[in-house]
């Protein structure tokens, strides 16, 4: 007999349901819209919101007019243009859109605008100075990002790239740094040439919005390369527009078969993804991961951890629950990058520690992810918790990459208005900010010139 204290409640086994009504007819421009219709992928193109007008007007009459015109505000404020799917604009709870974590994500409002840390750089991770190429990164030794496509089916505004992708905002003006088809070929030369490059990541922008001619030609000739053994298609896409992996079947057929060719020549192609909530995930998500778990494709999750959405031990232990049951590996948590615009999105790196020890054992180890910092100024992914030193007073962590660059000094810096009261006060006077960070390199032991 069991003892009840193992029982599962309710509550343990709520990673195991998935949505399967008709969500999207709450939407009167949906309401008349099939199932088959909605998981059209063509229907999801066609009908993706690419506008504020376009947004009011679909919402005219099922919110409130004050948040639309807090959404106008809000989109006046950031770094991407909105690009929304009908998928994922059905999920959104407009009968109170504030809290809800997949507004959070893609909906800026500007009455929780925070104005950004001094310390913040539109180019966070210094990407460009890590680019031989248009459309190349590389910055570690083994590893390469290869940047084909610019546009995605939907436009995050916590976008790391926010900075190249999507067309130009009244806050930020795109450096495109652009990969064009004819470049390609710069790339492919450039990994041939360097032996050392073994894993090649291929994003953008989103693998979603590569033709299947284009990744199979991506993954052919990067196959074709004797020292590349690992090739990663980075896309939001199975989180946004999951049924494009249902009904775009040519897509899916190239992506498949490749992954084939791959293991053929015992290398591995997989698909990478970007899931922050569980409630991004329903029944549709379900059947398109079953679709490729089928066909042996290998699909891993990276989250981000953001504010209101996925920063409570809880609401991260169901995503990650619910990702391994669909058999999609829970990969990486990162701590939210230091992005133009989106301030109040991010947490301190204290929370995330408190946030990593309460999940670790809520499931089995290799279906826990692991926490990073991508830390600024291109140093990399480090161990959240793996700093020199951390001052939760100043927000301020210090922190090496060694593969990288040797011992030269990362610096994140948490949002000065969660600080404690005394930390505020010191970044507010301006004249204070060159010791703090001095006060940071000194307890790190570590060389201020050299940051």
């Amino acid at each position: 007999m069991l003892n009840p204290a193992k029982m599962p409640s309710t509550t343990a086994m709520e990673h195991r349901l998935f949505d399967e009504s008709e969500f999207w007819r709450k939407i009167p421009a949906f309401q008349g819209i099939s199932r088959k219709e909605f998981l059209d992928y063509g229907f999801q193109n066609r009908n993706t919101v690419k506008s504020a007008a376009e947004l009011e007007e679909l919402l005219a009459n099922i919110t409130e007019p004050d948040f639309l015109k807090d959404v106008r505000r809000g989109l006046d404020l950031a770094p991407m243009g909105v690009r929304l799917s009908p998928y994922i604009l059905s999920l959104i709870d407009w009968d109170d859109p504030y809290p809800d974590p997949v507004r959070i994500q893609f909906v800026p409002v500007a009455s929780t605008f925070v104005p950004d840390h001094p310390k913040l750089s539109l180019d966070s991770l210094n990407e460009l100075d890590d680019s031989p190429h248009p459309g190349l990164v590389h910055r570690y030794p083994d590893k390469a990002l290869f940047l084909p496509v610019e546009v995605c089916p939907v436009y995050c505004r916590f976008c790391t790239r926010s900075y190249a992708i999507g067309r130009d905002t009244a806050t930020v003006v795109k450096d495109k740094h652009a990969c064009h088809r004819t470049d390609w070929n710069d790339v492919f030369n450039y990994l041939e040439s360097h032996p050392a490059v073994e894993d090649v990541v291929v994003s953008g922008g989103d693998a979603f919005c590569l033709t299947a001619n284009n990744l199979r030609e991506i993954a052919g000739r990067l196959l074709n390369i004797p020292h590349i053994q690992r090739i990663r298609f980075a896309s939001r896409g199975p989180s946004v527009m999951p049924m494009k992996i249902l009904t775009d079947k040519e897509w899916t057929r190239a992506l498949v078969d490749v992954v084939h060719e791959a293991r053929i020549q015992c290398k591995e192609v997989c698909l990478h993804t970007h899931f922050n909530s569980a409630n991004e995930i329903t029944d549709i998500t379900r059947e398109a991961m079953d679709f490729l778990y089928r066909r042996a494709v290998r699909v891993r999750n990276q989250s981000v951890l953001i504010r209101g959405v996925n920063d409570t031990p809880e609401a991260m232990t169901l995503l990650i629950k619910q990702l391994s049951y669909l058999n999609v590996k829970p990969y990486y948590v990162y701590q939210h990058d230091m992005i133009k615009g989106v301030e109040e999105l991010r947490t301190r790196v204290a929370d995330t520690l408190e946030i990593e020890r309460k999940v670790r054992g809520a499931t089995s180890g290799f279906n826990t992810p692991v926490f990073v910092n991508d830390v600024p100024g291109g140093g990399g992914k480090r161990d959240v918790y793996s700093f020199d030193h951390y001052d939760e007073t100043t927000g301020v962590s210090v922190y090496r990459s060694p593969c990288v660059s040797g011992d030269k000094p990362y610096l994140y810096f948490d949002p000065i208005h969660l600080l404690p009261p005394q930390g505020q006060l010191r970044w507010a006077d301006g004249s204070q900010h060159a010791d703090i960070v001095q006060e940071a390199m000194t307890a790190a032991g570590l060389d201020s010139e050299s940051c």
